[in-house]
């Protein structure tokens, strides 16, 4: 417990045990011979003891126009207990209203243990390697390229390279994945993660504010900020529905004795009850504390939610899109075969792709290092280069140009001798191939192959088993090697050979042919548009670049796709957790005003009706976050 919520505690409890050691004595009589005035500040005690604070709250509310609130509900509504004598009603009014308000703030702080856990990542120092020594500094100090020293048990503060040593890296607070990691010489490494049990030396790849650890903060800490429909739908309704009530608790009060002659007492005690069931604390409270819980939850597995919005959005998915390379595969390419047999053609190839970061560019050049004995291609003929989107890249190496990409660069450029779907039967099953030209001359390809992630399969089923009835794959791949992955994986459709642009518009019939919400899952910069046109965009978190976590609306830390299912159920479950709080709230609510007007509502009724349904609303809420 905090300071505050220990301090709220010790006040109930001095507060209660004054309230029912004079509950007791006035039902046994031993108040009725005290005069009105004393009987009166004698309940005031505990009253004051334990209401000060709503008060005060509700004065400054005043004061600065902000009137209709439940803290000015619970003066108003007490302050006319006592002013017709109903002592033991107000002051136990305000008492269960505090009962509640203390439930109220320790499910809260129960729900931020996530987030707070979440938070706990972000490092405190980083041990910069200087001329001198290592220097303790703080992390933002630490500029690219530098070396810094991550000890045993420390946080990694910043992205990078490890040039010295190897350990296990425990990466829990940001997968939720248990097991350690093992991280040595030119493995990256990502901020947030604890050093296992050997010293680490790490050259830095981002600045602080740019690294892994500094991005999830912000989106934890901007979660909150995006609210859900059902929770603005609360927010405008708490807004006229407490003027409205207190203006009717105002016309209860005074009609019936003005127009009909009926005693004052007994109408001023049904508005005082109407007020006190009036206070929308159930729904303000419980709705937001649904959708935090579910937030929570989800980062305890390590999905990054970036607000309440999506978890709903979340829920109501039934037709999920990936992206191929990096979500579905590994994006572990590796050369195959070379057709023809030919070392000249690879070394072409690993020349043209010597500066390219792809994948694939890196498979090629790995294979031109194994046949070759280790020797890097030779850059220093490589020239001009132009990337050309969805197809590949054309090159200058020493006086030829040369072509490396997909089908459609070769008939675009017009290659000679180039005939698509010459030798198709022979490729390798699900290979990408590479085709290669120059000046003109088409020499020859490069088949590729990448596997399917383990757990693709696995991950499939089990969002089909969550209520997902689509699933589809758009890849700028070739048709064979997509359809391939997508048999394999028993996908519902098969969208190949697109490009970027085609991507979007693919999503965007996908969209319009879709029952309810869309989600797009992907890892790489080209998904960025496609993650944004979505209604759910999900991004994998370790190894995705900066724009598609930046796009994305969930995002998966540690990649794994499983995680997917986990989060549809986890949405689901939250909306219908939170419909049950809205509805059960509302009509017990609605029946106890109906009751209390007639007059046949207690004041103590009353009580449960506002802190007795507030509280077993922020109970089932808290469900929401428990583990199943």
């Amino acid at each position: 417990m905090s300071k505050k919520q220990k301090r709220t505690l010790y006040r109930i409890l001095i507060s209660g045990a004054l309230f029912f050691t004079l509950l007791i004595l006035e039902k046994t009589g031993a108040l009725s011979a005290l005069p009105e005035l004393v009987r009166a500040l004698l309940f005031a005690v505990p009253y004051l003891i334990i209401g000060y604070d709503i008060i005060l709250k509700a004065g400054k509310n005043i004061a600065h126009g902000q009137v209709f609130d439940e803290n000015f509900l619970m003066m108003i509504a007490t302050f006319a207990a006592f002013g017709i004598g109903e002592y033991t009603e107000g002051c136990a009014v305000m008492l269960f209203y505090q009962v509640g308000e203390l439930f109220q703030s320790y499910a809260v702080g129960k729900s931020r243990e996530s987030i707070a856990e979440m938070m706990s990542i972000a490092p405190d120092y980083a041990n910069l390697q200087t001329e001198d020594g290592i220097e303790e500094v703080d992390p933002d100090e630490v500029e690219v390229g530098s070396i810094i020293v991550v000890r045993a048990g420390e946080k990694i503060p910043l992205d990078g390279v490890v040039v010295e040593g190897e350990s296990y890296l425990d990466t829990a607070a940001l997968t939720g994945e248990s097991v350690p990691r093992k991280a040595s010489v030119g493995d990256e490494v990502i901020s947030g993660c604890v050093n296992g049990e050997q010293v680490l030396k790490i050259r830095t790849t981002k600045e602080y504010d740019d690294s892994t650890v500094a991005k999830i903060l912000e989106l934890v800490e901007n979660a909150s900020s995006r609210k859900s429909r059902m929770e603005n739908f609360i927010t405008r309704f708490a807004k006229y529905y407490t003027p409205v009530v207190t203006i009717g608790a105002v016309i209860l009060a005074i009609v019936p004795p003005l127009v009909m002659g009926y005693p004052w007492g007994e109408w001023i005690r049904r508005a005082c009850t109407f007020l006190i069931v009036s206070c929308p604390c159930a729904l303000v409270i419980s709705v937001p504390l649904g959708f935090f819980g579910g937030i929570g939850a989800a980062s305890r597995i390590g999905v990054l939610v970036k607000g309440s919005n999506y978890l709903e959005a979340a829920a109501d998915v039934d037709t999920i899109v990936f992206d191929k390379t990096g979500t579905l595969t590994k994006g572990e390419f590796k050369v195959q075969r070379v057709v023809p047999d030919s070392a000249e053609l690879l070394k072409l190839a690993a020349q043209a792709e010597g500066l390219s970061t792809h994948p694939i560019a890196l498979s090629i050049r790995n294979a031109y290092l194994e046949a070759s004995g280790n020797e890097a291609p030779d850059l220093s003929e490589v020239g001009e280069e132009q990337e050309l989107a969805g197809r590949g890249i054309k090159v200058r190496v020493g006086e030829r140009e040369v072509l490396v990409g997909n089908a459609k660069l070769m008939q675009e450029m017009g290659a000679a001798g180039f005939a698509d779907g010459a030798g198709k039967s022979d490729f390798a099953p699900g290979a990408t191939v590479v085709y290669v030209a120059a000046d003109g001359q088409y020499l020859g390809r490069i088949e590729i192959a990448d596997t399917i992630k383990e757990h693709a399969a696995a991950a499939i089923q089990a969002m089909k088993a969550a209520g997902v009835h689509r699933t589809i794959m758009l890849s700028g791949d070739r048709r064979e090697a997509a359809e391939q992955v997508g048999g394999a994986l028993q996908l519902s459709e098969v969208h190949a050979e697109l490009l970027p642009a085609g991507k979007v518009d693919q999503m965007e019939q996908i969209m319009q042919g879709a029952e309810k919400k869309v989600a797009f899952v992907g890892d790489g910069i080209n998904d960025a548009p496609v993650l944004m046109r979505a209604d759910v965009g999900i991004a994998m978190g370790s190894l995705g670049s900066d724009a598609a976590i930046e796009a994305a609306d969930i995002v998966l830390m540690d990649d794994d796709i499983r995680k997917i299912a986990a989060v549809i159920r986890l949405a689901r479950r939250t909306l219908r957790i939170v419909r049950q709080n809205v509805v059960f709230a509302l009509v017990v609510k609605m029946a106890v005003l109906v009751l209390g007007a007639l007059g046949l509502a207690s004041m103590w009724l009353a009580v449960f009706a506002d802190v007795g349904v507030a509280v077993l609303c922020i109970l089932n809420s808290m469900r929401v976050g428990m583990k199943k």
